[in-house]
């Protein structure tokens, strides 16, 4: 079953797969019930489709009645998922209101020159609740993978950052997550489309990439690269030297902008350690021609070692925190 709830997180489905013998010889027990409160949307042999507002019954049913170790689910075709953690995906709920709801604002963060000079501002994302107070970013996007509306998201924050990053001097650096990007010429045909309508000078805009997983499709990651490239924008690869961005895939995506991970930027100044990881960072970004830039500076200390041994860019609470775009 395929529907597009990508753009929009109204009327979710969830697909529930029934194995085991018992279960499937309930399983036909319950689904005129199913159809009776409009809960049903349709059904095979062993699987069936319901609505957000007939799930919560059909949970406890499963729960009461059925083996839960041999059921999975997954929401509008995501990824399938244990059913006993279908309670989590549920109390995620109130992240499709925020992005209904657009509640998202930009706060930007200077990135300086070895002079300390402005150079960049980083666009990044926060979300408001219904009372005004502000939610954590990691909060919402781990709610919004629950949801399976990552890619929702990510495109909301990419929109209302390009909207917001008019009058910032100098480049302007926005995240987005490979992850959630279906196609490139039809996920960020929207965000390249509005930057047009802003007159918004495509070499001004750095698309980072963030990802805290492991990379398993390459070739669809360049594919996304490749398509902003081609559209004029540059890219970053964010957290070089932890998690998934080691120089191998530094060498074969060539960013624009290698941002050193702020785990071996803090205490640089002091430890060899680091200091050998950076350096080695810093020797592989500028092989393939790479502006090396260091993010989670907090003193001078650190950002003197790392200036006096090549890095060319900065970032962190030594040079400003971020804050509200007007």
């Amino acid at each position: 079953m395929t529907q597009c709830s990508n753009c929009s997180p109204a009327n979710p489905i969830y697909e529930i797969k029934v194995t085991g013998e018992p279960n499937l010889i309930i399983l036909p027990q319950i689904i005129p019930f199913l159809r009776s409160r409009d809960s049903l949307v349709c059904s095979t042999e062993e699987t069936l489709f319901v609505n957000e507002a007939g799930i919560s019954d059909l949970v406890d049913f499963c729960q009461d009645h059925m083996d839960v170790e041999q059921l999975t689910f997954r929401l509008n075709d995501g990824s399938w998922q244990p059913f006993r953690e279908i309670r989590e995906t549920l109390s995620s709920r109130w992240v499709d209101d925020i992005i209904l709801q657009q509640r998202v604002i930009c706060y930007s963060q200077p990135i300086v020159d070895d002079q300390g000079s402005v150079y960049a501002h980083e666009m990044l994302a926060r979300f408001v609740q219904e009372d005004g107070s502000l939610l954590s970013p990691l909060t919402v996007f781990e709610a919004a993978k629950h949801r399976n509306r990552l890619y929702a998201l990510d495109r909301l924050c990419r929109m209302t950052a390009v909207r917001s990053c008019k009058g910032l001097q100098g480049k302007v650096f926005i995240n987005f997550i490979p992850t959630s990007i279906y196609s490139p010429q039809h996920c960020l045909q929207s965000t390249i489309q509005l930057a047009r309508q802003l007159n918004i000078n495509p070499s001004i805009l750095v698309f980072e990439v963030v990802e805290t997983e492991q990379v398993e499709d390459l070739e669809h990651l360049k594919s996304i690269l490749g398509y902003y490239k081609d559209h004029g924008f540059q890219y970053a690869l964010d957290d070089v030297g932890e998690g998934f961005s080691t120089i191998e895939l530094l060498q074969q995506l060539k960013p624009h902008y290698m941002k050193l991970d702020k785990g071996f930027v803090q205490g640089v100044a002091i430890s060899q350690e680091k200091q050998k990881i950076a350096t080695a960072m810093l020797e592989a970004a500028l092989q393939i021609d790479s502006v090396p830039l260091a993010e989670g500076i907090e003193n001078e200390a650190d950002f003197a070692w790392l200036r006096d041994n090549g890095f060319k860019l900065f970032q962190g609470y030594w040079f400003g925190r971020p804050s509200p775009v007007a």
